[in-house]
């Protein structure tokens, strides 16, 4: 495997008036005439789908190639509020309130309703959760040392002299490679990564010196585009990522709730590559292929 001196970039000294682009929260940002569009696209969709239940978030997960997940969660609640869908609130034992959606002249949505509220509460637990997050993890763990990304620290609060004192967050790991360390956050979640946490972890980056790399299910381009003009990559891996054993939930969970979810046994290598061939022509050096 080559190595190669980077070029182009050096680590930012932390600015503490640093703050990216925070318009992206729901609740603070105007209407969007795209929702007009998700409205549209919504009400065909219960059009067909007359005889079926969802619930919000896997609304979002459905539309995520058309619209933004809060564009498609505020043109629920408006076709909702103006009685072109039904919204129900229901209770996710242990969990809270699950939102589920139907067409008007749906009228026996409550067994299905049923059924779609206890597949939801089994990868919904606290415990199930948590193997999510530790499954994506350790399959990105196993991953990127294949093209050359190798582990420099885990939980990561300091690096080098340099020490994230401002809030109580982490990076979920720190990977090298040709001299450039890379602060990583890895979310193995059907929704996106929460704004403020994005927020966070980019400032952490810029302050410990280190480009952010965001390694995630799914991430709006609008989330993908300020890392990329602080320096950094985010990598969509699109489905998430079931514990190992869990292949037949997952299969279950796809078939029934049209989700991507899957239990592969390694992240695959065209998604490490996507990461290296940026890296190569960002930092200048020559490509190499996954080792396995």
């Amino acid at each position: 495997m080559a190595v190669y001196a980077p070029r182009g970039w050096e680590p930012p000294d932390y600015d503490p008036d640093y703050e990216p682009d925070i318009r992206e929260y729901e609740e603070e940002r105007p209407r969007d005439a795209v929702v007009d569009q998700a409205k549209d696209a919504i009400r065909a969709f219960f059009e067909r789908e007359q005889g079926n239940v969802f619930y919000k978030q896997q609304l979002e997960v459905i539309f995520e190639e058309q619209f933004f997940h809060w564009v498609t969660s505020r043109a629920l609640s408006e076709l909702a509020a103006e009685g072109h869908i039904a919204e129900e609130a229901e209770e996710l034992p242990g969990i809270g309130v699950i939102k589920l959606y139907h067409a008007t002249t749906h009228r026996y949505w409550r067994r299905q309703g049923k059924e779609l509220i206890a597949l939801v509460g089994r990868f919904s637990t606290p415990g199930f959760t948590a193997g999510l997050g530790a499954q994506g993890e350790l399959m990105f763990d196993a991953a990127l040392p294949t093209v050359g990304f190798l582990p420099a620290g885990r939980k990561v609060r300091a690096y080098g002299d340099r020490v994230w004192n401002h809030t109580a967050h982490d990076l979920d790991r720190v990977f090298v490679r040709d001299g450039i360390a890379y602060g990583t956050e890895i979310k193995n979640t059907l929704k996106y990564i929460p704004r403020d946490e994005l927020t966070v972890k980019i400032r952490m980056c810029n302050h410990l010196g280190l480009r952010p790399l965001f390694i995630v299910r799914a991430a709006a381009k609008s989330y993908i585009n300020e890392v990329r003009l602080v320096g950094g990559f985010t990598l969509v891996f699109k489905y998430q990522l079931y514990p190992f054993g869990q292949k037949p939930f997952a299969d279950e969970v796809r078939a029934t709730l049209r989700l991507p979810v899957d239990s592969p046994g390694r992240i695959a290598d065209g998604t490490v590559q996507r990461f290296l061939n940026w890296h190569v022509r960002t930092l200048g050096g020559e490509e190499v292929r996954p080792q396995t």
